[in-house]
């Protein structure tokens, strides 16, 4: 029997591929800016909070995008709020336990089946959604926001192929995700973290190689073990649940028909 192609969910056209651009572009540079700073800048810890406020209307507007270019019908809206509180009660059960992290897994496979435009929303609002949820409401939560949203988007990007090899690629993204998470997130408050007279500190008189260099040895000393954790609880569910979610995702799909026309008969 031959495979069903996935859908995209929410359509990426023009204008809401150049606010998915210009977003991923102003994110990058909120994560990287310490790197790419003139030497001998200097860092403000106010910084953060003005990256927040700054970046928190980007990742809105996005979302306010998808919605208002006709890109998500009120089936795809309703299917993204059930996946966004599924996966806002499922991070509770695994963060802060040695790196167990149980969201993830559904916004790849989620991600995989409704395409990158939806994957990218659903890994923002699901954030947004357990923030919420969980008092975990800061300046951090634009950076997790925007980070889980490149996951989903990655996911959806990914190439098509079925069976076996589907899920071994999905492990394989799911491994990768995890730990460029984690590290992006570390970027974040690194130069702020351990002031300027640790050996692990952000130097602003050196290059951004030497700083890199410094990052490097500041993620295996701190946070290796929790993205490793991370990576290995996305990789174990992709693994065991990954069957049974997909073909759930993908019938609900079908039932759903979101690419099938509308029409109106008196």
């Amino acid at each position: 029997m031959t495979a069903v192609a996935d859908v995209r969910v929410v359509r990426i056209r023009p204008r809401s591929a150049l606010t998915l651009l210009l977003a991923s572009l102003g994110g990058l540079a909120a994560f990287l800016w310490p790197l790419l700073a003139d030497r001998g800048a200097a860092l403000q810890s106010t910084s953060a909070p003005l990256v927040f406020a700054l970046l928190l209307p980007v990742l809105l507007a996005v979302v306010l995008a998808e919605l208002s270019d006709g890109g998500m019908d009120t089936k795809a809206l309703a299917m993204l709020g059930v996946l966004s509180a599924i996966g806002a009660a499922l991070r509770p059960l695994g963060a802060g336990t040695a790196g167990v992290e149980t969201v993830f897994f559904l916004i790849v496979l989620a991600g995989r089946v409704f395409g990158p435009g939806f994957g990218f929303v659903l890994g923002a609002t699901t954030l947004f959604s357990s923030a919420l949820l969980t008092g975990g409401v800061g300046p951090w939560l634009p950076f997790q926001m925007l980070g889980a949203a490149w996951v989903g988007l990655g996911a959806g990007l990914l190439p098509r192929v079925r069976g076996r090899a589907e899920l071994l690629l999905l492990a394989l993204y799911a491994a990768v995700s995890s730990l460029l998470f984690g590290a992006l997130l570390n970027l974040s408050f690194w130069p702020f973290m351990l002031g300027s007279s640790n050996q692990l500190s952000f130097d602003p008189a050196a290059g951004p190689l030497e700083n890199l260099h410094t990052f490097a040895l500041f993620t295996v000393a701190t946070s290796l073990g929790w993205d490793l954790g991370r990576g290995l609880t996305t990789i174990v569910l992709v693994l065991l649940a990954g069957p049974a979610v997909l073909a759930a995702l993908r019938r609900a799909s079908r039932r759903a028909a979101f690419e099938a026309p509308v029409a109106f008969t008196p």
